[in-house]
């Protein structure tokens, strides 16, 4: 049976036929198809704009003690005899297997030949012998002392002021710095306020180490000063730390300064935890080099050590 076609029906679809042309033809000169008719309206595709917030750093604290921070802790070394044990600890740890950086050193403990107090002032002296009764004696030729405040005090945040006088003859190897109270090394920290080795005379080292930022990975970050009489007379070795940045000094004059980037990644700023300090006389090793043996006895001296926070 055929089947019929009423003119209505083909009028409805010659319509619709018609319509849907006419939208496939708006649609390509959307697309940039069909006419190039200068009077067809292309739309304008709007790009959104990401703003990276710019990151400042904070500007260096003023020198000397920040106004209105109270001692926290002290030693001003006014009791003669060995260094204050309620205060000071000292680390023999490493002695028989050797000390880090290929330091050539024996560290001696309640040792008055190597760390004491007298005259107002903490002498740490570094001698030519080798302790060889010594049942931790490792086969170094040299003694001297490390002293720790680890497991007596430690501290978050603080300004931290060390008066001292530093040996200079060749191989000495002076410090004042502070590591994580945690005791992974770098990941917990190092914070150098003083470092100086006699090879470089007057040149004063400041120094922050992280997980990230070590010389170990060559991302040391390390700046340096001149103290032209450094052995001569006594200097004010400072650290102004909070939850910012890190600025180290000497004499109330800041040239180091090591900025928290407010990321949260513990490698690149752990120091919102405490640390303790550490005061030494290291012999030879990768910084101090050679050692000249004429110059012992040799003398690093320590007038006070002072904490304030806010």
């Amino acid at each position: 049976m055929k089947t019929r076609t009423s003119k209505t029906s083909v009028s409805r679809r010659t319509n619709r036929k018609a319509l849907l042309l006419s939208l496939l033809a708006i649609s390509l000169s959307a697309c940039g198809g069909g006419s190039s008719n200068s009077n067809t309206a292309t739309p304008v595709v709007t790009t959104p704009v990401v703003t990276t917030p710019v990151f400042t750093a904070p500007a260096l604290p003023a020198g000397g003690k920040p106004a209105n921070w109270k001692l926290a802790w002290s030693d001003e070394f006014e009791q003669a005899g060995l260094p204050d044990a309620s205060k000071w600890m000292f680390d023999t740890v490493r002695n028989k297997e050797g000390w880090f950086n290929h330091e050539l050193q024996y560290y001696s403990k309640d040792r008055l030949e190597n760390a004491r107090v007298a005259g107002g002032k903490l002498i740490i002296t570094a001698l030519k012998e080798k302790l060889s009764s010594a049942p931790d004696y490792g086969g170094q030729a040299y003694t001297s002392a490390r002293l720790l405040t680890n497991g007596k005090a430690s501290w978050t945040y603080g300004f931290f002021e060390i008066r001292a006088k530093l040996p200079c003859g060749l191989g000495t190897w002076p410090a004042i710095w502070m590591l994580g109270t945690k005791g992974s090394w770098p990941d917990d920290g190092e914070i150098d306020i003083m470092e100086h080795v006699g090879k470089t005379k007057g040149q004063i080292l400041g120094s922050a180490y992280t997980n990230f930022y070590n010389w170990a990975n060559g991302t040391g970050n390390t700046k340096s000063t001149t103290v032209g009489d450094a052995c001569d007379n006594f200097h004010n070795y400072q650290l102004y730390w909070d939850d910012q940045q890190l600025a180290i000094g000497v004499d109330d004059r800041y040239y180091f300064q090591f900025v928290n980037p407010k990321t949260g990644d513990y490698k690149k700023w752990p120091f919102d935890s405490p640390q303790y300090l550490i005061l030494n006389l290291a012999l030879g090793g990768d910084l101090g080099g050679p050692v000249d043996d004429s110059i012992f006895p040799s003398q690093f001296e320590i007038e006070y050590v002072r904490v304030y926070q806010k």
